[in-house]
C-alpha cells in the first residue's frame, strides 16, 4: 500500500502554502531582527525543498503500487477452496467404490486401481510357488534290450528280451516339530519284462532293471505299485540350541521303502539305471541275490530307522543308523513282525587324494527269516564293507566285501571291485567307462551237498553315453564264469543296450 493516500497530500500542499504565507509575514516583520531572520529564513526554503522531494517520491510509490495491483491474479475466498478440496474428495470416494475404470474419475484412483490389478495378478502366482515351495517331483524311464547266449540260459537256448521300467518320486515337507522338520517321500514304480531266465547262478540276475507285477493275469497290461512311501523327521542338536548353528542330528524314518537307500550305498555302483545291471554290483550280493535282506519280490520292505549325524568335524562327517525291517511275509503286511531284518551301519564321509571325496561304511545284519540250503526258514547274520573313492578328478573306484557269519547258504563270500571313469578326460563329460569283477565264494556247506566246488566269477563294462541332459544310451557287456560254482558249465555271456531317460 501507499504510504502516502491522496488525501494526505492535499493536506500537505495546504500545509506548504500556511507555511509560505507565515513565512512572508516573519520576513515583513524580521527587517528590525536583521541577520537572526535571514537565517531562519534559509532553514525554512530548506525545509520546504525535502518535503517537495517526499511528494515526488510518494507519486512514483502510488504509481508502482497501482500497476501491481491490476496485474495480481485476486484470491479466491477462502470458502470456495475449500467446498473444491470437499467436491474432489467426494469424487474420489465415490471413484474407488467399483474396480471398474471409468474416464470421469480423477486420474489418481485410475492410477491406483492400475496398480491394485497389478498387484493382485502378481499374487496368484506367488501364492502358487509358495504352496509349491519344498516339493520336488523327479521321474525316470529305463529301458533295456538284451541278449544271452545259450550256455548261460535257462532254456540252453540264446534269448533275446526288451524290458521297461518307470519311477515317480515325490518329496514334500512332511511339517514341524518345534525345531524339528519333517519329509514325506513317495515312489510309484511300473513296468513290463521280467528278463532272460538265467541258469542257476549265484548272481541272481543280468539285468537289475527289471519289474512285472506278479500274479498279474494279462500280460500285456501294466500295472504300477506304491514302492516306498515314508515319513522321516530330522531333529537338529542340542535340542535347546540354535537350528541354523546345528552340526547334529538325529534322524528318524517310519514307513515302507527301500533298505538300500539307507544302508550299503556306493557313489560308484548303487543305480542299475546309471552303473552297473549285474545284481552283484548293485549292492552286497549277499544281501540282495543271496536274498538274506529279507524284501519283498520288488525289494520293498516296511520299517524303521533311527541316525545320528555328526557334521562337526571339519575333517568328515560320520554317522551311525539301525533299523528294523520286516522279513518273510511281513513284507507284504501279511505276516507277523516277528523274526525282523535288522541291520546297523557306521559311514565315514571325508576327503582324501587332494580333497578328493569318500565313503566308507561296515555294517552287519541279522535276518531271522532267511532260508537254509533245503529252504527252510533260518536265521542269518553277517556283516559288510561298501567303500568308493575318488582318485582323481575323473575316476572313482568302489569295492565291497560281504562276509555270512551264520547260516547256511550257496555261497557265503562276497568281492566286488571296480570304478567309472568319466568322460571328462576325453571331452565328455557327462559320459562313462565302467568296468566291476567280482568274486563270489561257494560254502562250505554247498559243496557237501552239491557238485559245485569252484567260485563264480563275474565281470561287467558298459559305456554311458550321454545324448542331452535328459537321455542316455549305454551299451553293456556281462560275463560270468563258473556259474553257480560249476567249473563245468560255460560261460554266461549277456549283451545289452540301457536306455535311460530322466526328467
Amino acid at each position: 500500500m501507499s504510504t502516502l493516500p491522496p488525501r494526505h497530500g492535499f493536506v500537505l500542499r495546504n500545509a506548504r502554502l500556511v507555511a509560505a504565507l507565515t513565512l512572508a509575514g516573519l520576513a515583513g516583520g524580521a527587517q528590525a531582527a536583521g541577520s537572526e531572520i535571514e537565517q531562519l529564513k534559509a532553514q525554512l526554503r530548506e525545509l520546504a525543498a525535502r518535503f517537495g522531494q517526499l511528494e515526488q517520491r510518494n507519486q512514483e510509490l502510488e504509481k508502482k503500487v497501482g500497476e501491481l495491483s491490476a496485474t495480481a491474479p485476486k484470491a479466491a475466498p477462502i470458502e470456495a477452496r475449500v467446498k473444491a478440496l470437499e467436491d474432489a474428495q467426494a469424487a474420489t470416494d465415490q471413484a474407488l467404490l467399483t474396480d471398474r475404470l471409468s474416464e470421469n474419475e480423477p486420474e489418481l484412483v485410475t492410477r491406483l486401481k492400475a496398480v491394485e490389478t497389478q498387484t493382485l495378478a502378481m499374487q496368484k502366482p506367488v501364492r502358487q510357488i509358495e504352496a509349491l515351495e519344498g516339493i520336488t517331483v523327479e521321474g525316470g524311464l529305463v529301458a533295456v534290450a538284451q541278449r544271452v547266449n545259450g550256455a548261460g540260459t535257462d532254456s540252453g537256448q540264446r534269448e533275446s528280451r526288451l524290458n521297461y521300467r518307470g519311477d515317480i518320486e515325490v518329496t514334500l515337507p512332511g511339517g514341524e516339530i518345534g525345531q524339528a522338520e519333517g519329509t514325506i517321500y513317495a515312489q510309484l514304480r511300473f513296468g513290463q519284462g521280467e528278463g532272460v531266465a538265467l541258469r542257476p547262478t549265484y548272481t541272481s540276475t543280468t539285468n537289475s532293471s527289471t519289474f512285472q507285477v506278479a500274479g498279474v493275469n494279462d500280460p500285456d497290461s501294466s500295472f504300477a505299485v506304491l514302492a516306498q512311501a515314508w515319513y522321516q523327521l530330522n531333529v537338529p542338536l542340542p535340542f535347546d540350541g540354535y537350528k541354523a548353528y546345528s552340526r547334529q542330528r538325529l534322524e528318524f524314518t517310519v514307513g515302507k521303502m527301500d533298505p538300500f537307500v539307507f544302508f550299503d550305498q556306493n557313489a560308484a555302483a548303487d543305480d542299475e539305471t546309471a552303473f552297473f545291471l549285474n545284481n552283484a554290483f548293485v549292492h552286497n550280493p549277499l544281501l540282495d541275490s543271496g536274498g538274506d535282506a529279507g524284501v519283498d519280490a520288488y525289494g520293498f520292505t516296511p520299517g524303521f530307522r533311527a541316525a545320528y549325524v555328526n557334521e562337526q568335524d571339519k575333517a568328515g562327517v560320520w554317522s551311525a543308523s539301525l533299523a528294523v525291517f520286516g522279513s518273510g511275509p511281513a513284507t507284504s503286511f501279511s505276516g507277523s513282525l516277528g523274526k525282523p531284518f535288522v541291520i546297523g551301519q557306521l559311514e565315514y564321509s571325508t576327503r582324501f587324494f587332494d580333497g578328493l571325496p569318500g565313503n566308507y561304511r561296515l555294517y552287519v545284519w541279522r535276518n531271522g527269516r532267511a532260508t537254509d540250503l533245503d529252504g527252510n526258514e533260518q536265521a542269518h547274520g553277517g556283516w559288510g564293507l561298501s567303500i568308493d573313492q575318488r582318485v582323481t578328478d575323473d575316476l572313482t573306484l568302489f569295492g565291497r566285501f560281504g562276509n555270512r557269519s551264520s547260516g547256511t547258504a550257496s555261497f557265503d563270500r562276497a568281492l566286488t571291485l571296480g570304478g567309472e571313469l568319466s568322460g571328462g578326460a576325453w571331452g565328455r563329460a557327462s559320459d562313462g567307462l565302467g568296468l566291476a569283477a567280482g568274486l563270489l565264494r561257494t560254502s562250505d556247506d554247498y559243496r557237501r551237498v552239491s557238485t559245485s566246488r569252484g567260485n563264480e566269477r563275474v565281470a561287467e563294462i558298459y559305456y554311458r553315453y550321454h545324448v542331452n541332459e535328459q537321455i542316455a544310451l549305454t551299451p553293456d557287456f556281462q560275463w560270468i564264469s563258473r556259474p553257480g560254482g560249476d567249473d563245468g558249465a560255460g560261460d554266461v555271456k549277456a549283451f545289452g543296450l540301457r536306455a535311460t531317460l530322466g526328467f
